[in-house]
């Protein structure tokens, strides 16, 4: 919907986003207090009513109740709002890092830091093996990167030092910020659907658990079709919550790529890391509502259409390699040596370059060069 170009209307792009993301959300709201007054009306009307009429019955609740829905979602948001931190700390498991327990983390985010003049978030830690991380947080004061264990053992300085730098662009460019109200407007929705889901035992209101609110209904053409009509509206707001969300995630990354190299002039370090984390991003047992936050999440990009959250590894290194002038070298294994580059000195080469602070040595003179006799 926005084309932004350069970070500060980046930035400005994602608070309009932010905008939008509020007025759609209050849209679909009001379709699903519509549904749910469609399937209200015709479970309470006679039977044998027509469906215009029930749709005229709900249309006028809508309009007398809507107040009461979008108060009860404000509460719903006011909470979640206030206590996002925490739920994703449970739902991650992330503790605080303090410098002393891991000063070369600190060091490192410390520079990119001073480096923008941008105050440091407080950095969590996941312990698990998994090599992965992501950045929270809705204000200043309040934003936090979390890493795993793993990563902060696998990974190079340059490396994490560039993880750290795409997650603190994530900060600067408010996706944080962006993603977190995306997931609690579709936790609503999804919330809903569930219940809805969980809660019906047949599609024209008729249960076999409790025959006496049958009252005649099966066969009502008018109530069936204006609970089938509530069914698809609940399904659609769903459907478009989730979407939307997922679309938000998938623009995010490229950009904070990009940031991590314009913070630390090392794209080669970002594709390293990334070609790392692919092979062992999953985090077992992690709710996935939550693997959206992250750098990389293998399951949630089983393609590249709508319902794809992360654009593949592949993807996004192409892109650095095309625009950032990357090279995609392939990751050293444990007890392997790392590859030479093309640009590097070969072995011998390297014999005649300054070592431990001493001259070069003179390379091997040939019958037309050296000294005379």
């Amino acid at each position: 919907m926005f084309k932004a170009y350069g970070l500060y209307s980046y930035i400005r792009a994602n608070e309009l986003r932010s905008t939008f993301l509020l007025a759609g959300f209050v849209v679909l709201l009001l379709a699903l207090m519509f549904s749910f007054a469609l399937i209200i009306e015709a479970m309470s009307v006679h039977p044998g009513a027509p469906f215009d009429y029930i749709f005229m019955l709900a249309v006028d609740d809508l309009k007398r109740g809507w107040p009461i829905g979008v108060i009860a979602a404000a509460i719903w948001f006011a909470i979640a709002y206030r206590f996002h931190q925490k739920m994703i700390d449970f739902a991650t498991g992330a503790a605080a890092l303090s410098r002393a327990e891991s000063p070369r983390i600190y060091n490192l985010l410390e520079n990119l830091c001073i480096s923008r003049g941008v105050p440091i978030p407080a950095l969590q830690i996941i312990e698990s093996d998994s090599l992965n991380a992501y950045a929270s947080g809705l204000k200043e004061g309040q934003y936090k990167i979390a890493v795993t264990r793993g990563l902060t053992r696998d990974l190079t300085d340059a490396e994490l030092e560039a993880v750290l730098a795409h997650e603190l662009t994530h900060i600067r460019n408010r996706d944080a910020q962006l993603l977190v109200i995306a997931v609690i407007f579709a936790g609503i929705f999804a919330f809903v659907a569930d219940l809805t889901i969980r809660r019906w035992d047949f599609p024209f209101g008729f249960s076999p658990h409790r025959p006496e609110r049958d009252n005649g209904r099966r066969g009502n053409g008018g109530a069936a079709l204006a609970i089938l009509l509530a069914l698809f509206i609940i399904a659609l707001s769903w459907g478009a919550s989730v979407l939307i969300r997922f679309a938000i995630s998938r623009s995010r990354e490229f950009l904070a790529d990009a940031g991590s190299v314009e913070l630390t002039k090392n794209p080669d370090a970002m594709i390293s890391a990334l070609r790392k984390i692919e092979a062992h991003a999953a985090i077992p047992k992690m709710p996935s509502r939550m693997q959206y936050f992250f750098i990389e999440s293998p399951a949630l990009h089983p393609g590249s259409g709508w319902f794809a959250t992360h654009p593949s590894v592949d993807a996004r290194i192409a892109a650095l390699v095309e625009f950032a002038g990357g090279r995609d070298l392939p990751v050293a294994t444990e007890g392997e040596a790392p590859p030479e580059s093309a640009d590097a000195p070969s072995k011998a080469e390297a014999a005649f370059l300054p070592q431990d602070g001493l001259a070069p040595l003179s390379p091997p003179q040939g019958p037309w060069g050296g000294a005379s006799h």
